[in-house]
């Protein structure tokens, strides 16, 4: 789709920078993919917050942690 938009140039600049694109239609299209899908994992993070159980604490992981560890000595 063509559409004509007025990006100042420093924003769009910076856009290429961090995008690595060599044109600037590269930068806005990866730059709003890059959005979209933030966008997608925020949506699914508040779908999905609160929803699951606490296996263990970090307490426990770190637990575990040295449990593997004495493991692979022995």
């Amino acid at each position: 789709m063509k559409t004509t938009i007025d990006i100042p140039d420093g924003v769009l600049e910076e856009a290429m920078k961090y995008t690595r694109a060599k044109t600037k239609r590269e930068a806005v299209v990866t730059a709003l993919e890059r959005f979209n899908r933030l966008q997608r994992l925020r949506d699914l993070n508040t779908k999905l917050k609160g929803t699951f159980v606490h296996f263990m604490t970090q307490d426990d992981l770190k637990i575990m942690r040295e449990d593997a560890k004495w493991e692979k000595k022995t």
